[in-house]
């Protein structure tokens, strides 16, 4: 009986989830986001197939740090460029191991726009352009002789980042608190934005100006996310979720109440130190994106009852 032969391999591993920050002195901010993809080959490897021999398996988890070792230390022109950061990560992997005949390095933008306010552009605030959805859900109701109407607007999945000017410090800890505190951190998160209309008079509310509140409820949240100091001063999501509601209450008086959701898309910084490297904290520029567990923020903002304000 004739022996199977491998005809082709590789291996390595997927979906490396890199963000790398460069931050300018004049406090101008660049992000590049990454899923990176190295696989490598060569008849070495073969061994590890047919005879489940591992000695010159390079360990996937390796390969992933070395994703972010190149990330930290080379120079941010070689890591900016996804054409020219893949072809260093592949390079540095058939240098390192004379064993690997090829390196295959396969590197997927996540792409972020760059907030524009007043014709300018941020210097550390970023979105997904063009990704949210906007929404909305009517209920009307028989009462009496007449209607009653109750609609639901907003728009979910507006995806937002900010390399700076968020931190959370000073909050609850006991024995069972491991998280530590964060003077500055990369902040994201995906906006779930919901407002409401309530009305006895069906024809008035179809006259509201529907368009007009939607463009001035997702500018607002950008702005406060972005630019308004109390929402990063006092170091909360859950500040930054009341300021851009209360904007929206006050901006369009056809709006009763606000509701918003904020999941925390986490990035942390990529623990360097076995390598010899400061990346926590203040030296914090390569980042992990965290997908799970993530921390969900949520509340609804009304008007006072009248007479109370």
């Amino acid at each position: 009986m004739e022996t199977s032969i491998i005809k082709s391999q590789a291996y390595g591993k997927d979906r490396v989830r890199i963000v790398r920050v460069v931050r300018r002195a004049d406090g101008w901010q660049e992000i590049a986001d990454y899923s990176v993809c190295v696989l490598l080959s060569g008849e070495a490897f073969e061994s590890s197939y047919t005879k489940g021999d591992n000695k010159l398996v390079v360990a996937t988890d390796s390969q992933k740090n070395i994703v972010y070792y190149l990330g930290k230390t080379l120079p941010p022109c070689r890591v900016m460029v996804p054409e020219v950061f893949a072809s260093e990560i592949a390079a540095f992997m058939v240098k390192k191991y004379s064993h690997v005949t090829t390196c295959h390095v396969k590197i997927i933008t996540k792409p972020w726009e760059r907030m524009m306010f007043d014709s300018k552009g941020h210097p550390h605030s970023f979105c997904r352009e063009g990704k949210e959805t906007r929404w909305t859900e009517a209920f009307v109701t028989r009462k009496g002789e007449g209607l009653g109407v109750r609609m639901n607007s907003g728009f979910y999945d507006l995806e937002v980042l900010k390399t700076t000017n968020s931190s959370f410090t000073d909050f609850w800890r006991d024995e069972l608190t491991t998280l530590p505190e964060m003077a500055d951190r990369v902040l994201s998160t995906k906006v779930l934005c919901q407002w409401t209309f309530v009305s006895d008079d069906l024809e008035a509310l179809r006259a509201a100006p529907f368009d007009r509140i939607f463009a001035g409820a997702k500018r607002n949240t950008l702005d406060v996310f972005a630019n308004d100091p109390r929402a990063w001063v006092h170091a909360s999501v859950q500040s930054a979720l009341y300021v851009m509601a209360d904007r929206i209450l006050n901006d369009f008086a056809d709006v009763d109440d606000v509701y918003y959701a904020l999941p925390n898309i986490h990035y942390f910084p990529f623990d360097l130190s076995k390598f010899g490297l400061k990346n926590l904290q203040a030296d914090a520029q390569v980042y992990m994106p965290i997908a799970d567990p993530s921390g969900y923020i949520t509340a609804t903002i009304s008007r006072p009852p009248k007479g109370k304000i």
